[in-house]
């Protein structure tokens, strides 16, 4: 598949990074005594819990500091998300997966007391509290494997009254040899941090492993996976009549609520709800460029995130150029608020989530300042991102109900923009993955830390993968790769 360029703020929802706890400072004090080796003894010492913010604005946040006993490092953990922090030969010094500097500060006593914050600030990010509780599941992929005597075998996905029919892996065309050493693999810890895998092949879930401390009942944030059920909404809003389609104006909908918008012009009144969908609004929105007015992190600091969207200067014609943009699904979400008279919420579990089954979940839509530190990311279980696979592998049909027309799932499937050298569709991803005999053209619902939803089609799979891969580059791939794809044609 095509890398797209990484951004540290190019989701629907990322969990907020350690800004600052990514800096550049000196120290002093350094003997050769500090040079030894920490050991998690060593690393225990920094555990607790910290003042934070994220680098733009102070918000009242803490982040906890961990030293796992598996890895030997620290993580500064955040909401669900954990970030690695290496230590260094110096003492009190430790990197982050950018290779900038960490510096912790004691006091006379040699105690710990709190990290520096900024390049050029003298400011002290104080310790509130040491220690903390962090249970040993989060740091071990599967922590029965840590016993003597363990060995992994397949096992049946378990047959629950979700609607999700369940079969064995060996009665599929998978490489079972290769299902296996991936699982064992991943037990053994060699492709770090992905939480949960399934597979479902010919209508059935064959493969269900959790690992760390994540089971089938916990929802799981989505991060930008979230856009492609915001499609799907949208879809649904058309199919019902709501929303004309995808030529639609977008601007009619918010002139009665915005009636000042700003840098208002001909094009911006020519951007269609097809151009929100497929990342080409036209607008100075890009997530990818820091430098962009309407960058996601810019956006999630104002009060309304759709009049800020909606008074971005344009810089460009509507429908044809393409930069990555979080406010376009904002500002859709709302739209299909505003047709249909209810929350997006209550609009999704009345016409998607019911559907499905889907009866445990977390979203609350409210693009305003209230949800800058949730991003508005829709969580789910696994077994339910499962279903929305199959769901459009499957032509928008689930147990013989037309839930999404099948008009509206090729169209949202289908390329429309290409970004960062991967073809995108109506907030869905095109990308594809070179396998030895052949390539494979898939379709994929994507969030920042290795949230996936990948289908195929034409041989019947979905995949589902959830993970703590933030601003990192997930093993999505290289699972698929070497061990999902091959035998399959």
């Amino acid at each position: 598949m095509q890398p797209r360029p990484r951004s540290l703020s190019s989701t629907l929802h990322h969990s907020l990074l350690p800004c600052v706890l990514v800096v550049v400072l000196s120290t002093v004090g350094v003997s050769a005594r500090d040079m030894q080796p920490l050991s998690y003894d060593d690393l225990v010492e920094y555990e607790g819990t910290y003042e934070f913010d994220n680098g733009e604005f102070d918000n009242g946040l803490t982040v906890q500091i961990a030293a796992s006993p598996a890895d030997k490092i620290l993580f500064a953990l955040l909401g669900d998300a954990k970030y690695p922090l290496t230590p260094t030969p110096e003492r009190d010094v430790f990197v982050n997966v950018s290779d900038e500097r960490v510096i912790f500060v004691r006091d006379d006593a040699r105690r710990v007391t709190g990290y520096r914050a900024g390049a050029a600030s003298d400011r002290v990010f104080e310790r509130l509290a040491e220690g903390g509780d962090f249970p040993t599941e989060m740091w071990y992929p599967r922590l029965a494997a840590q016993k003597p005597g363990y060995a992994y075998r397949y096992a049946v996905p378990e047959e629950l009254a979700d609607g999700l029919a369940v079969g064995s892996v060996r009665d599929t065309d998978l490489d079972t040899s290769r299902i296996d050493t991936m699982i064992q693999r991943l037990i053994a810890g060699a492709y770090p941090d992905v939480h949960r895998l399934l597979i479902v092949k010919n209508g059935r879930l064959v493969v269900e492993e959790y690992f760390y401390e994540y089971d089938r009942a916990t929802p799981h944030p989505l991060r930008s996976a979230t856009k492609s059920f915001i499609s799907a909404l949208v879809g649904i809003a058309i199919d019902r009549g709501l929303i004309d389609g995808v030529e639609t104006k977008v601007l009619p909908f918010f002139e009665d609520e915005y009636d000042a918008i700003k840098h208002l012009t001909d094009a911006k009144r020519r951007i269609r709800v097809g151009d929100l969908l497929a990342n080409q609004s036209g607008l100075a929105c890009d997530d990818w460029d820091s430098d962009s007015p309407g960058n996601e992190s810019t956006m999630v600091q104002s009060a309304d995130w759709v009049a800020f969207v909606l008074d971005l200067p344009m810089v460009s014609e509507p429908g044809t150029k393409a930069a990555y943009c979080s406010g376009g699904p904002v500002v859709l979400g709302r739209l299909v608020e505003k047709v249909a008279g209810v929350p997006l919420e209550v609009f999704a579990e009345r016409h998607l989530f019911g559907p499905l089954g889907i009866t445990a979940y977390e979203w609350r839509f409210d693009p305003d300042a209230s949800s800058s530190e949730t991003f508005i990311q829709l969580s789910l279980r696994p077994r339910d991102m499962a279903k929305f696979g199959i769901l459009f592998s499957h032509a928008g049909r689930w147990n013989n109900r037309q839930v999404v027309s099948k008009q509206w799932v090729e169209a949202s499937t289908t390329r429309h923009a290409t970004l960062g050298g991967t073809d995108y569709g109506y907030l869905w991803w095109r990308p594809y993955l070179n396998v030895t005999g052949g390539r494979h053209d898939a379709i994929a619902a994507q969030g920042n830390g290795g949230q996936e939803i990948y289908l195929w089609p034409d041989l019947d799979m979905v995949v589902v993968l959830t993970g703590g891969n933030y601003n990192r580059s997930s093993h999505t791939n290289r699972l698929l790769i070497e061990y999902i794809l091959p035998p399959l044609r």
